[in-house]
C-alpha cells in the first residue's frame, strides 16, 4: 500500500513543522512534560496518514519497526534505576563524593568535573552509565560547594558525552561509523579534528565560569555534609570496587546489560556485609521505587533519594514513543522527502557538511530520539557525500557532530530527558553550559568550508550519462 501512495514535498514539509510546533509549544511554551505532546504528534501523523491512505498495516509496521530497535535500550535504562538505589544504599556514590571533597578544590571543581566524567565516559563507553553514577556523586558535591546546579549538570554531561563520542565502546560511535561504513578506529581518530578544539574550548569556559562561581563559604558546608556521610553511611575504599568491574567489563568488552547486573550484584552483596540484617523485601522495594535518604539533613536527603525502576518510567515511556514516532516517519519516508530538494541543491564541500549537521540537528528536533538522528541523515547524505569526492569518515563524523550529541540539548530527547531526570535540573537549565554538545557542530562546520580534516578519497569517481567513468 505504501509503495501506491505518493507524499508530496510540501505534504512533508507541513507535516514535520506542525509536529515541531506542537512539541515546542507543549514543553517549551507550557513547560509540560514532552510525553504528551509526542504522543498528540504520533496522532497527528496517523491522522495523516490516514488520509493519505495508508493502511493500518503500514500504521502498525511503522509503529513496531521502530520500536523494535530500542528494546535493549528500554531494558538498559530499567537497569540503570536499580543501580543507582543499590550503588546509594551499599555507599558507593556517598564514598565517592567524601573522597571527591577530599581531592578537589572548590576553585577548579567544574572543570575537574568535566575531565572526570570525560576520563570515565571514555573508559566505559556509556554517557547514561557516566551520568547515572559518578555523575550523580559529583552534582551533589557540586550542590554542596554551592555551585550552580545547572553549571555543574553541564560540565558532567559534556564530559560524558566526550566520552561516549570517543570511546570504541560506545553504541552511537559504532552506529555513526556502521551508517556510513567507515572504520570505527579510523572513524574515531578523524573525529578529533572536531572533537578537540570542543573539548579544549569548553575546559576553559568551564575554568573560567566555575572559578567565578566558587563560594568563600562552601568549605563550612562542605565539612557538615561530610560528616552527615561518614554518620549515615559506610564510607570505605572498598567503594570503588564496583567502578573497578566497570572498568574490567569494558576492557573485556562485556555488554552492558551484564555489565550492570553484574555491578547490581556486587551492590548488593556489599548492603548486606555492611548490614547482614538487611530485610529481603525492603531492598526489594528500594530496588523497585528507589533509595530515600533518612539522614536528617534536607540537603543531603535530597540529593540521595532517587533510584529504582519508577524513576526510569517516565524515560522509558518517553522512548517507546519516540521511536514508535521515528517508526512512522520512516515507514512513510517523510524526512527523507523533506530533505531531497535540499540535497540536490548542495555543491560545496561545505554547504554538505552543514545540511548534514542540519539534518541531524531536525531530526532530534523531529524525533527526540538519537539513534535516528544519526540513521536517517546517514542514509539521507551517503550519495551526496560520495558524489562530491568526501570520504565516508566525513559523513560519519558529520553524524556525530550532528546527531549523537544534540540530543541531549532537545527539551523532548530522550537523551536530555534522562539526564534532566537523573541530575534533576531541567534541559532548558544545562543547555547553555553543556558546551561540548553546542561547540561539536561548530567545529564540524568549520572544518567542511576551511577543508582542515575534511577527509575526500582518494580516488574521485564521476558517473555521467552515458556511463563513462572518469577517474
Amino acid at each position: 500500500m505504501q509503495k501506491q501512495v505518493k507524499v508530496k514535498f510540501w505534504e512533508a514539509i507541513m507535516v514535520l513543522l506542525m509536529m515541531l510546533v506542537v512539541m515546542g509549544v507543549g514543553v517549551i511554551g507550557f513547560g509540560i512534560s514532552p510525553q504528551i505532546p509526542v504522543l498528540l504528534v504520533i496522532a497527528i501523523v496517523i491522522l495523516w496518514a490516514k488520509i493519505k491512505r495508508f493502511s493500518w498495516d503500514d500504521i502498525h509496521k511503522g509503529i513496531t519497526e521502530g520500536v523494535t530497535t530500542g528494546i535493549v535500550p528500554l531494558f538498559i535504562f530499567i537497569l540503570i534505576g536499580v543501580l543507582i538505589s543499590v550503588w546509594i544504599a551499599a555507599g558507593i556514590i556517598p564514598s565517592l563524593m567524601v573522597a571527591g571533597f577530599n581531592m578537589l578544590s572548590v576553585q577548579w571543581f567544574v572543570p575537574s568535573v568535566f575531565l572526570v566524567c570525560a576520563l570515565i565516559g571514555t573508559s566505559i563507553g556509556s554517557a547514561f552509565t557516566t551520568i547515572s553514577t559518578v555523575g550523580i556523586a559529583l552534582f551533589g558535591m557540586g550542590a554542596t560547594m554551592n555551585l550552580n546546579p545547572a553549571l555543574v549538570a553541564g560540565a558532567i554531561i559534556s564530559g560524558a558525552i566526550f566520552g561516549d563520542k570517543t570511546s570504541p565502546l560506545s553504541d552511537s560511535t559504532n552506529l555513526a561509523s556502521a551508517i556510513a561504513d567507515a572504520d570505527l578506529f579510523k572513524h574515531i581518530k578523524n573525529l578529533m579534528w572536531s572533537t578537540i578544539p570542543a573539548f579544549l574550548v569548553s575546559l576553559i569556559l568551564y575554568a573560567i565560569l566555575g572559578h567565578n562561581a566558587a563560594d568563600g563559604n562552601a568549605l563550612a558546608k562542605v565539612s557538615t555534609t561530610v560528616n552527615v556521610l561518614n554518620s549515615h553511611f559506610v564510607i570505605s575504599w572498598w567503594a570503588a570496587l564496583p567502578i573497578i568491574v566497570m572498568f574490567v567489563c569494558a576492557f573485556l568488552k562485556i555488554p552492558a546489560i551484564a555489565t550492570l547486573l553484574i555491578n547490581i550484584a556486587i551492590a548488593v552483596v556489599m548492603i548486606f556485609i555492611h548490614n547482614p540484617h538487611t530485610p529481603v523485601k525492603g531492598l526489594v522495594t528500594m530496588m523497585e521505587s528507589g533509595y530515600v535518604s533518612h539522614t536528617g539533613n534536607q540537603a543531603v536527603d535530597a540529593l540521595l533519594s532517587r533510584g529504582g525502576i519508577t524513576s526510569m518510567m517516565s524515560t522509558v515511556s518517553l522512548i517507546i514513543m519516540t521511536l514508535a514516532l521515528g517508526g512512522l516517519l520512516m515507514k512513510f519516508d517523510l524526512i527523507q522527502i523533506a530533505m531531497q530538494p535540499l540535497v540536490a541543491r548542495l555543491h560545496r564541500n561545505g554547504d554538505l557538511v552543514t545540511a548534514g549537521i542540519l539534518g541531524g540537528i531536525a531530526v532530534n528536533l523531529f524525533v527526540g530520539e538519537q539513534y535516528l538522528s544519526t540513521i536517517l541523515p546517514g542514509k539521507a547524505f551517503k550519495k551526496p557525500f560520495n558524489d562530491h569526492g568526501l570520504d565516508n569518515l566525513a559523513l560519519s563524523r558529520v553524524l556525530e557532530d550532528g546527531g549523537t550529541v544534540i540530543n541531549y540539548l532537545v527539551p523532548w530527547g530522550v537523551a536530555s530527558s534522562f539526564a534532566a531526570g537523573t541530575l534533576g535540573v531541567s534541559t532548558l537549565a544545562f543547555l547553555p553550559f553543556c558546551f561540548f554538545s553546542l561547540l561539536s557542530p561548530v567545529f564540524s562546520i568549520l572544518s567542511g568550508y576551511t577543508g582542515i580534516g575534511l577527509k575526500k578519497m582518494r580516488c574521485r569517481v564521476r558517473w555521467k550519462q552515458r556511463g563513462r567513468a572518469l577517474v
